[in-house]
Formats: C-alpha cells, structure tokens, sequence
C-alpha cells in the first residue's frame, strides 16, 4: 500500500513538473538575444575572416505538435568586430527555447547575428531530428533535416561553397 500511495504523490505533482519544465523550455521569449551579443563586442580588433562556430547542439520544441526538434547549428561570420565566442551559442539556445520550426529559427540566428554586429556576411547551417516526424506521421527515424541562411558576401556561390567544405571535412 505504501509504494501505491507514493506513486499517486508523484502523479499529483506531474503538473508542477510539466509547468516547470515548460518555463525552462520556453525561457527564450524572456532573453534578448541583441543584448547577449552586444554585451560581449571587442572593437579593437580588426580581424575580417571567417570565425566558425559549430557543432552548438540545441533542443527545441515543435511549435505544430509541441514534440522536441534537436541537432546541431552552425554559425559563420565575418566580423567587423570580434566577439566573445561563447555568445553565439548563447542566442542559438535563446531561439531554441521557443515553440519553433527549424526554418524560422534559422532565418531568426541569421538576422540577430547581422542586426546586431554587422558583420560582413552571416552564414547559418542547423541539422535537425524532429520527433514529430520519428514518433508519429511518418515515423521515419533516421530522417534529418538541414536548413541553411545567409546574408552578405555568403550570398556569393564561392564563399558559400568555401564555407560548406570546411564543416564538412572537418567532421
């Protein structure tokens, strides 16, 4: 009787666990991704080559089915000023703690990092599994999705092309 009793203390505080994980999934409405990179600008600098970040994993949730989405981003710019590096995974996290699809969260990376330092040209890559597609509808386990965005001197095939060789044969 008394492992019955616990297991329906537990079921009766399911609801504040879902409550609390919901705020922790959601947590990017209430962060402003801007002030995250212009807190950490370095002027100073004058460096204007690629700067890649990769491999940023994230969870998000699906905005359709409410079921997780996760993978990796990439992100590459070119800056007119340097950045503390570990602000780019930063507003990865601050979008992906939203209902989100992987679309929108990419273009929204993409046009934060420009907005915000202006940067020569921003190139965003994310690689997703969404569990909307593996557990239900399709159930297609393996199936990944990629969506790619880009501003600046990346809308030139070359560099585009440069930048996609150096992810990929770094793997």
């Amino acid at each position: 009787m008394l492992g019955e009793d616990a297991g329906r203390e537990g079921l009766l505080k399911t609801p504040e666990r879902v409550a609390k994980a919901m705020q922790f999934l959601t947590k990017g409405y209430h962060e402003d991704p801007e002030a995250v990179l212009r807190s950490a600008m370095f002027q100073e600098e004058d460096y204007k080559q690629m700067v890649i970040v990769r491999d940023i994993d994230f969870f998000s949730l699906c905005e359709h089915h409410m079921l997780p989405f996760f993978g990796k981003a990439t992100c590459l710019y070119s800056p007119r000023n340097i950045l503390r590096l570990s602000k780019i995974p930063r507003v990865v996290d601050i979008f992906a703690r939203r209902l989100q699809i992987q679309e929108r969260m990419t273009m929204q990376i993409k046009d934060c990092i420009q907005r915000t330092l202006d940067p020569l040209g921003v190139m965003v890559v994310i690689e997703a599994q969404h569990m909307c597609m593996q557990m239900r509808g399709v159930e297609k386990q393996n199936s990944l999705t990629t969506t790619s965005d880009f501003t600046g001197f990346f809308q030139q095939a070359k560099t585009r092309e440069e930048f996609m060789n150096l992810i990929k044969h770094n793997r």
